[in-house]
């Protein structure tokens, strides 16, 4: 099965990417742009389809994500430590992330 992995380059989407390279056949990574303070994880599922000998395509939806505010992914807001069961790290959401890069 041709498979395209969505790969923000954390930990969840880079195991599921060579997770679904060891099982179908992975054609390629795509990743988003959206304004991100962390964007040192679009370079590490860059380096991630490297390895796995796929393209990863970057698609720049920072015109979208300008209405993506509120969360310290986006925004000047500190990032709370601790574990993200709790109450604290909400903050770390960003607002239909997902839904976009799934759409």
């Amino acid at each position: 099965m041709k498979t395209i992995v969505v790969c923000s380059g954390g930990l969840d989407s880079v195991s599921l990417a060579y997770k679904i390279a060891n099982e179908h056949e992975l054609v390629r990574l795509v990743t988003f742009n959206y304004g991100q303070r962390h964007d040192k994880e679009i370079d590490y599922a860059k380096e991630c389809a490297e390895r796995l000998g796929v393209p990863c395509d970057v698609v720049d939806i920072r015109e979208i994500g300008k209405v993506l505010g509120g969360s310290a992914l986006t925004d000047d807001i500190d990032v709370p430590e601790g574990h993200y069961a709790e109450e604290t790290m909400k903050v770390t959401v960003v607002p239909n992330r997902n839904a976009i890069s799934l759409t």
